[in-house]
């Protein structure tokens, strides 16, 4: 009799959890949802949906699919964990593209001045709707650009070709970093999918701060470059502009084509200006053909460098050298005297290099390779720059921004005695505002020269290094140790982004002054970094493809 009792409460016992995982499966589920993970957690996918099910308390076989937007390393209170921000039910799906059309009516429609990742990805999109364009590159294929980039390093500038100038752009040997501020989610992701369909790690889709590394990005180029052609898209290096051929229609200027330093032209009813930040010509000859330029804001400074383990210390604390842990970063911000002072183009694990474009300017730039695995770690440190300032120094809104950047790059020149050797002043001695006569292991190729860099910044810019010694005693304070004789200041960080706007109409993206002619970009004001350029350089794309439309239809 208790058997047949026992039996009895078994099935009711039974008969109730299958109700009440009916009932919890029934409920709605969040579309999204985070999961906290310590550094040794188990994260393949059936640990994930256990974790995810207990979280939400739910059965695990009810959990719909998991799909993995985003990873991140959360460091703080001392404690390092991996968020996991994870979609629950459909997943977004992939459509990485696919193969693009061939163009129709030729390359004549359309000139694509620069092949970064503005002039890149305009020609991409107008690819994907038909329309075929010619890129024009100042510079050399991204293959043929390394031999440059060495040459530089051993104190020899090609004008045209180096870390700013070539197929790609200034992103491509500085790094890759693809993380923005830009909230066009639909149109980040969909630069994101074309990257990992031309060879970028599928990491970069869900990474938090993403990359793809200086030595696998020059493949990512040219393999887009590849598909480009084979649709019928030309591209033409070491073809420079030097003026816009215009003609006079409905009383106003208006893209005839375009005049290269080779003597030729191209015919060509529109062009798209990608030309990148450090393109200083292209604004002096678009002064000179009356397109509209304004300054904006910008920020100039030093690199900073420091031992990639102290970082990681700071950072990590006892986690630090954990398997599962990359070089650590760090973001700083404050304000000295009404100015921002902040690190910028922060490189984990990486390389400080000149990104020179001139030959008797020094400029300074970092880099990582994919692995992220130098003894170094290296940012900008840099003070914003605003128009009050501009018209303070000059008067003259749009060189006056040039004109400070090219004095800082000059003075650090000859600081550094030339060859592209850069000055440099330990981290404990440039707060205390004197020189050095011994420096730290660094990464810097071209060699330093120790001085004073806080002299060389303030005969560029008086009150630049005030500003940067007060903010370093601030950093010091939120990151422990960061304040060390181990560290050193490099001069001078002067390219964070350009400091001249070319004018262009919000709803054609054309310049008022000039029919056809389409700023785009970093280089002309309207864009910061890779991604954003890319975006910009879609964006324009699809403007050109309404307009298109709407003269044919």
């Amino acid at each position: 009799m208790a058997g047949i009792e026992h039996e009895r409460e078994r099935a009711a016992t039974g008969a109730s959890v299958l109700y009440t995982e009916r009932i919890l499966s029934a409920r709605p589920l969040p579309t999204e949802l985070t999961l906290t993970l310590g550094l040794d957690d188990p994260e393949d996918e059936s640990a994930l949906r256990a974790r995810a099910a207990r979280q939400l308390r739910v059965p695990v076989r009810s959990l719909p699919p998991l799909e993995l937007l985003k990873r991140s390393v959360d460091a703080r209170h001392g404690r390092v964990r991996f968020r996991l921000l994870v979609r629950i039910g459909s997943t977004s799906g992939r459509s990485f593209g696919g193969e693009l059309p061939r163009v129709s009516g030729g390359c004549r429609r359309v000139a694509i001045v620069g092949a970064g990742p503005a002039g890149l990805f305009c020609a991409y999109q107008l690819a994907r709707r038909g329309i075929g364009s010619t890129v024009l590159e100042r510079g050399r294929p991204v293959g043929e650009r390394v031999s440059d980039i060495v040459a530089l390093a051993r104190g020899f500038l090609d004008p045209d070709s180096n870390y700013c100038f070539g197929e790609g752009g200034a992103g491509t040997y500085s790094d890759g970093k693809l993380y923005t501020r830009s909230h066009e989610h639909g149109r980040i992701r969909d630069v994101l999918e074309l990257l990992v369909l031309h060879g970028a790690a599928p990491r970069i889709l869900t990474d938090a701060r993403p990359h793809i590394g200086s030595d696998r990005l020059p493949g990512v180029v040219s393999a887009m470059r590849e598909r480009l052609e084979a649709a019928g898209v030309e591209f033409r290096f070491q073809a420079k502009l030097v003026e816009l051929v215009t003609e006079h229609r409905a009383g106003l200027p208006s893209v005839r084509g375009v005049r290269l330093a080779d003597g030729s032209e191209l015919a060509v009813p529109r062009v798209v200006l990608a030309t990148g930040h450090s393109a200083r010509d292209v604004y002096g000859l678009l002064a000179r053909q009356g397109v509209g330029l304004t300054s904006k804001p910008f920020a100039v400074g030093v690199r900073i460098e420091h031992p990639q383990a102290l970082i990681d210390e700071i950072q990590y604390g006892s986690a630090a050298g954990h398997p599962r842990l990359s070089a650590a970063a760090y973001r700083v911000a404050t304000r000295v005297d009404g100015r921002g002072v902040y690190s910028f183009c922060m490189c984990p694990g990486g390389f400080v290099v000149p990104a020179a474009t001139e030959p008797d300017g020094l400029v300074t730039n970092g880099m990582s390779l994919a692995a992220r695995d130098s003894p170094f770690a290296n940012s900008g440190i840099v003070v914003s720059v605003e128009l009050a300032d501009l018209v303070e120094a000059s008067g003259e809104a749009p060189p006056a921004g040039l004109e400070l950047q090219r004095r800082l790059e000059q003075l650090a020149f000859s600081a550094g005695g030339g060859a592209f050797r850069a000055p440099a002043t330990r981290l404990t001695d440039f707060v205390r505002g004197r020189a050095s006569t011994t420096l730290p292991a660094n990464s810097y190729g071209p060699g330093l020269v120790a001085t004073d860099v806080g002299e060389v910044l303030d005969a560029g810019r008086p009150g630049l290094a005030v500003r940067i010694r007060q903010a370093m005693r601030e950093f010091d304070a939120r990151l422990r140790g960061y304040l060390t004789e181990e560290a050193v200041v490099i001069g001078a960080e002067t390219r964070t982004s350009s400091p001249v706007r070319v004018i262009r109409d919000s709803a054609t993206l054309q310049s008022p002054n000039v029919a056809g002619l389409y700023p785009c970009g970093e280089g002309a004001g309207h864009a910061g970094g890779i991604m954003s350029s890319a975006v910009d350089g879609m964006r324009v794309a699809e403007r050109i493809v309404e307009e298109v439309a709407a003269v044919t239809e």
